[in-house]
Order: C-alpha cells, then sequence, then structure tokens
C-alpha cells in the first residue's frame, strides 16, 4: 500500500508532463486552481489540488505553486494521506528556487525543505524530521515535481509536436536525479465531467517495478488549447488501473472554450 500510495501522489498531485520549447508567454496566471479526483478500481480514493499564487523569494518576484493530497474518507480508515508540496518558482524561466515537501502516508512522514543554486547546479537538502543538512549535485536547469509541471505545460507547442517525439527533462526527488522522457502519441477526443475535449495524448516512460505493470503503462491528456490544462491520467498497475480526472477548476487564464 505505501507503494501504490506514493503512486498516487505522484500522479495525481505532480502530473508529470514533458514537450517541447519555452512559449513565451506563460499559459496560466497567478490564481489557477485545479482539482483532480483519483480512482482505483472504481473507487474514489483520494484528492489532489494545485493552486498558484504570487509571492516573493529573497526579494524576487516569484509564483508559488502549493499542491497538496488526501485520502477519500473511506480509504483514511486503512490508510490515510495528507500530502503538502510547494515550489517557490521564477515567474520568467520557472526554474524553482525553494521546494516544500510535507507528506503523511499510513504513518510514514516526510518533512524536507530544498533550496536550488541553479547557477551551481547545487541542492541544499533540510531534513526537518531528522534535523540533518546536506548539499548535492544537481544536473543542468532541474526542476523539482511541482515546478516540473509547471514549466512542461508552458513548452507545449502543438504546432511542432510529431507523433512518436521523445523528450526529456531534470528532475530532483528525493535526493536523486532523474532523466524524464515522454512520448507523443498524438490527439484524441475524450470524455471529461466538463463536456468533450480534444487532447494531447503523452505516454511517461517509467520503470517497470512492482507497482506498474510495464514501461508504458502511463497515459496523459492534456487539452489542446491554450491553458494545456492536465484533465487526466490513467496507470495499468500490476493489480487493476488508477486514475486521476480533472474534477475542478477556477482562475483559468484563457476561459473561452471551458
Amino acid at each position: 500500500m505505501k507503494y501504490l500510495n506514493k503512486t498516487i501522489t505522484c500522479l495525481a498531485i505532480s502530473l508529470i508532463t514533458s514537450f517541447t520549447a519555452l512559449s513565451q508567454e506563460h499559459c496560466f496566471n497567478s490564481g489557477e486552481f485545479l482539482e483532480f479526483k483519483v480512482k482505483y478500481l472504481n473507487f474514489n480514493t483520494s484528492t489532489a489540488t494545485l493552486e498558484t499564487r504570487d509571492a516573493t523569494w529573497e526579494e524576487k518576484p516569484v509564483y508559488h505553486i502549493i499542491g497538496k493530497g488526501w485520502s477519500s474518507r473511506f480509504l483514511s480508515f486503512f490508510f490515510k494521506i495528507q500530502d503538502r508540496f510547494e515550489s517557490y518558482v521564477d515567474t520568467k524561466n520557472l526554474q524553482p528556487y525553494h521546494f516544500i515537501r510535507d507528506t503523511y502516508e499510513g504513518g510514514y512522514t516526510k518533512d524536507v525543505e530544498i533550496n536550488f543554486d541553479q547557477e551551481n547546479q547545487k541542492a541544499e537538502v533540510f531534513d526537518k524530521k531528522r534535523n540533518t543538512k546536506k548539499t548535492l549535485e544537481t544536473s543542468h536547469k532541474v526542476f523539482d515535481m511541482i515546478s516540473s509541471f509547471y514549466y512542461l505545460r508552458n513548452k507545449i507547442d502543438p504546432k511542432t509536436l510529431k507523433i512518436g517525439e521523445d523528450h526529456q527533462l531534470n528532475i530532483f526527488f528525493d535526493e536523486e536525479n532523474f532523466a524524464f522522457r515522454l512520448k507523443f502519441l498524438g490527439r484524441e477526443e475524450i470524455k471529461t465531467k466538463f463536456g468533450k475535449k480534444t487532447c494531447l495524448k503523452f505516454r511517461p516512460l517509467v520503470i517497470a517495478d512492482r507497482i506498474f505493470k510495464e514501461d508504458e503503462s502511463l497515459t496523459l491528456w492534456v487539452s489542446d488549447d491554450k491553458n494545456k490544462v492536465p484533465v487526466k491520467i490513467s496507470a495499468k498497475l500490476v493489480v487493476g488501473t488508477l486514475t486521476a480526472n480533472l474534477s475542478k477548476y477556477k482562475g483559468l487564464k484563457f476561459s473561452h472554450g471551458w
């Protein structure tokens, strides 16, 4: 269950994506709010939200992005989830300055803050639970799990996407550097709570293990419009399928058509 919950958290909150060249204009505003409902074996297991706010970090203007995830009342009887992720990102290039992870997952807790030094490719990791600090090397132009979502949303350029294209991004998570890859599969119209939406369809490439059924078991649908909102994720697990669907939104930068 611990591994299943970790999958739910990463899928529903971070909703990892990867695309092409960075847009001149961001596809979101401060005040955007997204909510997702997560189901496993047709049971409502958890809810996840993403919200952006204006803030400052060390006298620099930033977006303060807050991701939350919590288990349903039913699941909480067996395995309570209460997760909070925060990222302070540059308003221009969307690279992170500071990352917070405060999670409770079935008795397992994590309370970590990370300061990123992008210029020197370093990350200072403060484990508040153990009261330890360490400085680790990072990859060039690295992102945390929250900032990666917003940065990569802005990298979508539907005009240049080619079916079968494979894209990559550097992510720092749990004191490790990851090279994340994703493949564009084409366009597809799907049913959502908000009507039928034409979407860009992607496949994140993951390592098969005790959770994922195969290397290509994840599928992501992103709205084919200026907002580039993730509307659905599906993951084939060893047992059953997990899905996360957009259930609520507000403050979209481009509201026409929604």
